[in-house]
C-alpha cells in the first residue's frame, strides 16, 4: 500500500529523484536541476513541509510543491560544492548553506547571499574543509552550530555574523571530522556529532565531549565508522546512527538507542547494507517514519521509529542526501 509521505533523494552523478508514495514509484528531476548533477544536501522548511531546498554542485534550488517542480535561486554558489542547507525554524526567510569551504547566509529567502566568515582552518588533512552540517539552535535562533569536515565544530551566537571554534572533540584530528550533527533540547540539552570514530555527546554547550565507539565489523578494521545521526521527532530518547566498516565500506548497520545514548543496539535489517549507512531523513509531520540510505544505493524505511525496516525495491547510485515530507 502506498504511503502518505514523499521521499526526496540526492545522488552523486544521478541528480535528484522523488517518490510521492513512500518509495513505490519514483520521478527523476530533470529541470532546472541538471539530471546528472551532484546533490549532497536536502532540507525541508520547518514551517512549510511542502517546501524543500536542494544544495548541488550547480547551485541551490527550491521546490514549493513537495518536490514536483523546482526553481533555481540566484546565488554565488554555482561553482561550489554545497554540503548542507538549513532554514531558520523561527524565520523562514533566513537560509544557511554550508559549502566547500565555509558557507553562506541569506536573510531574504534566497534573493541575496552573504559569505560566512567562520575562520575555518584551511590546512585540512583531506584537502579543503567542508561544512557538512549547519543547525539553527531550536532554543535561540541567534545560535548557529556548524560541523566541519575536518575541523571540528564552530558556533555563532549572533546569527552567523561571528564564529568561535569549540574545543577539540578528541586527541586525533579525525575526532573532529564531523559527519552528522543533531541537537536535543531539554532540561539538559545534548549536542550530538558523528565522525569516523563514533558519536560524541556534549551536555555543556560544546565545551567538552564524550565519545561512544561502536563495535568493529572486522578485527582488522581501523575503527567502526559513523556518518549520519537522527533524533526521532516525537521521542528524543530514540536516536539513530549510520554505521559501517569504513567509507564507502562493504557493509554497514543502523545503530539505535532508546535511552538517549546510554545503550545502543544494531537494528535488524532485511538486507545487509552494501556500504556504510550514510544518511537519514525524519519529519515531525510524519513522526514515526524514518528513511535511511546506504552510500551505495540501498534505501530503507521504518514506520515504527526505527524498530523494524523494509528495503525499497528501487536502488540508486551513490546516495548523499535524503528528505522526508508529508504527501
Amino acid at each position: 500500500m502506498a504511503k502518505n509521505y514523499t521521499i526526496c533523494l540526492g545522488t552523486i552523478g544521478g541528480g535528484l529523484s522523488s517518490s510521492p508514495d513512500g518509495g513505490e514509484t519514483w520521478n527523476r528531476i530533470r529541470s532546472p536541476l541538471p539530471s546528472e548533477c551532484n546533490v549532497r544536501a536536502l532540507a525541508v522548511y520547518p514551517t512549510d513541509p511542502q517546501r524543500i531546498l536542494a544544495g548541488t554542485d550547480a547551485g541551490i534550488f527550491r521546490s514549493n510543491d513537495n518536490g514536483v517542480t523546482w526553481e533555481e535561486l540566484d546565488s554565488p554558489m554555482g561553482d561550489l560544492q554545497i554540503w548542507s542547507v538549513t532554514v531558520d525554524p523561527m524565520d523562514a526567510e533566513t537560509i544557511f548553506a554550508g559549502t566547500k569551504p565555509e558557507g553562506f547566509r541569506s536573510k531574504d529567502g534566497g534573493k541575496s547571499w552573504e559569505k560566512l566568515s567562520m575562520g575555518v582552518d584551511m590546512n585540512c588533512p583531506v584537502g579543503t574543509p567542508r561544512t557538512t552540517n549547519i543547525i539553527v539552535d531550536p532554543r535561540d535562533n541567534r545560535t548557529i552550530w556548524a560541523g566541519i569536515e575536518v575541523d571540528g565544530i564552530y558556533k555563532s551566537l549572533d546569527g552567523g555574523d561571528s564564529w568561535v571554534h569549540l574545543p577539540d572533540l578528541g586527541p586525533d584530528p579525525f575526532h573532529g571530522d564531523i559527519h552528522g550533527m543533531a541537537i536535543s533540547p531539554g532540561a539538559t540539552t545534548s549536542i550530538y556529532a558523528t565522525s569516523p570514530f563514533g558519536i560524541a555527546t556534549s551536555t555543556d554547550e560544546g565545551e567538552s565531549w564524550d565519545y561512544h565507539y561502536f563495535p568493529k565489523f572486522n578485527e582488522s578494521d581501523n575503527r567502526s565508522y559513523c556518518r549520519g545521526v537522527a533524533i526521532m521527532p516525537d521521542n528524543p530518547n530514540v536516536i539513530l546512527v549510520g554505521n559501517g566498516d569504513s567509507i564507502p565500506g562493504v557493509t554497514g548497520a543502523i545503530r539505535r538507542t532508546t535511552d538517549a545514548g546510554k545503550t545502543w543496539d544494531a537494528v535488524p535489517l532485511p538486507v545487509e547494507p552494501n556500504s556504510v549507512v550514510y544518511w537519514f531523513a525524519t519529519n515531525p509531520a510524519v513522526p514515526d517514519t524514518v528513511v535511511a540510505a546506504s552510500l551505495y544505493g540501498y534505501v530503507y524505511v521504518s514506520d515504527d521509529a526505527g524498530q523494524s525496516w523494509k528495503k525499497l525495491r528501487k536502488e540508486f547510485g551513490e546516495i548523499r542526501s535524503l528528505a522526508l515530507t508529508p504527501s
